[in-house]
């Protein structure tokens, strides 16, 4: 750092103040803190002045202040005392990891030291005198990592670093002690409360500056999982909100719990297909308005979705009128059969509730037929990494849509592989075998009997 002279005069001021203050009070009773927190601004502010001396050519100024922390070190004890502070130990700011620091001490010089040493580097540092002040700061300002003193009047340090850690917003935040109490069971209980590091005063301002820098480095892994966490709830609350409008949060939720559950690709899997379209739909959209049109179409699928997911059914596709579910995929349904069969007499049932709402909104009268098969189909995910949806490819889709072409208004027809798989056929009436476009054999197709 470049030598300032106005900076030098500064801090050669203070330091100036701090030995004074330390050698009027040595004629005094000082308790060992007391006499530690001399020590510590004392300190503070030579190696500040080593640092703003850098490589100039004052070595007698140099040597005269490297010494005298030296000496303080020595009268202190601390175990810090082997790092010597000498003009090779000094704080670049193009390496400093910075970010807002919380001073806790109720001593103004250890504040002030500790603030300029920290400001330099270009840490933003906030200060609080009592534990009382230092939650306060904590609760409206983003503090990356806090120094604790553990003697202040009112809340002392202890009490506050307990606060601190029992806060789930707050204990992710490393805290450092830095104090005069030098006894292993002050730094044994701190560490257990959840301190992240201890300095005995006067602390050392290389170790300092590398355990902030440590701490800030666990306060921003631990921010950023944070955030990655809550990228992956968004992308969660995403997929259930896209994939909750056509399946069932149960099959939501199985997709979720498998990591390979939204890959493109697809298995073989044997389902239950059902078609349903509003018989006449052509002819109705030509006599409306077109928000009448869309009004219609919204109660009347909205009915449907409801009833197809209570039947643990996957809506495929809305085709303008139509309706395409499938049965038994994703999620495996021994019984897919049994439930489309149930979920088209349910939709049938539906109709004249959908229609009653008609009357009172002005709409007309609706029909539906309903087409039922059974077969194997490739079912996954279908599209590109860009853009894909959860679909289903296969001959008896499209059996299933030759089939619903035969339907009447009001009527339920599924096909011979889907009676099959029926453990009751007593509802069943047959409908004949039928030359279906496209298909090469012909389909032997049943009524579904219904009441309403």
């Amino acid at each position: 750092m470049s030598l300032d002279s106005a900076d030098l005069v500064e801090e050669s001021t203070l330091l100036a103040k701090s030995l004074s203050a330390l050698a009027t009070n040595t004629t005094q009773t000082l308790s060992r803190h007391d006499l530690l927190n001399h020590y510590t601004s004392a300190c503070g502010y030579a190696e500040i002045l080593l640092e703003e001396l850098g490589n100039t050519t004052q070595e007698a100024l140099q040597h005269g202040l490297t010494e005298l922390v030296a000496a303080i070190r020595e009268l202190s004890a601390t175990p810090e005392a082997v790092a010597k502070a000498s003009p090779s130990y000094k704080s670049d700011p193009r390496n400093t990891n910075v970010g807002s620091i919380l001073v806790v001490d109720d001593q103004n010089d250890n504040r002030a030291v500790l603030n300029r040493l920290l400001s330099r580097v270009g840490h933003t540092v906030y200060t609080a005198d009592s534990g009382e002040a230092a939650l306060e700061q904590l609760s409206t300002q983003a503090i990356d990592v806090v120094l604790l003193d553990l003697s202040m009047p009112g809340m002392g340090g202890k009490t506050a670093l307990t606060k601190i850690k029992a806060d789930p917003k707050l204990r992710s935040i490393p805290v450092i002690v830095i104090s005069g109490h030098q006894e292993l069971d002050s730094v044994v209980e701190c560490i257990t409360a959840g301190a992240d590091d201890y300095l005995f005063k006067p602390f050392n301002s290389v170790l300092l500056h590398a355990r902030i820098a440590a701490g800030l480095e666990r306060k921003q892994w631990h921010d950023r999982e944070v955030n990655y966490l809550h990228q992956l709830e968004q992308r969660e609350k995403f997929i259930r909100a896209t994939f909750g409008r056509y399946l069932t949060d149960e099959i939501v939720a199985d997709i979720l719990e498998k990591p390979e559950g939204l890959r493109l690709g697809g298995d073989l899997k044997e389902v239950t297909i059902l078609m349903a379209d509003i018989r006449g739909f052509t002819q109705l959209c030509s006599q409306m308005p077109p928000e009448q049109v869309v009004s219609l179409l919204n109660g009347y699928l909205g009915t449907m979705t409801e009833i197809i997911m209570r039947h643990s059914g996957t809506i495929d596709e809305f085709l303008g009128d139509a309706i395409l579910a499938v049965f038994g995929a994703p999620k495996d349904d021994p019984n897919h059969a049994q439930s489309a069969v149930a979920c088209s007499i349910e939709m049938q049932q539906a109709v004249a509730a959908v229609n009653r709402q008609h009357q009172t909104s002005d709409l007309p009268q609706i029909s539906t037929g309903i087409a039922i098969n059974t077969g194997t189909v490739v079912a996954g995910n279908i599209g590109s990494d860009r853009r894909a949806k959860y679909g289903f490819v296969g001959t008896p889709m499209n059996v299933t849509s030759r089939i619903e072409d035969l339907c009447e208004a009001n009527e339920i027809l599924i096909s011979e592989t889907t009676m099959q798989a029926l453990p009751n056929t007593d509802q069943l009436h047959d409908r004949g075998t039928h030359s279906l476009k496209g298909l090469g054999a012909p389909v032997r197709v049943f009524g579904v009997k219904w009441q309403q």
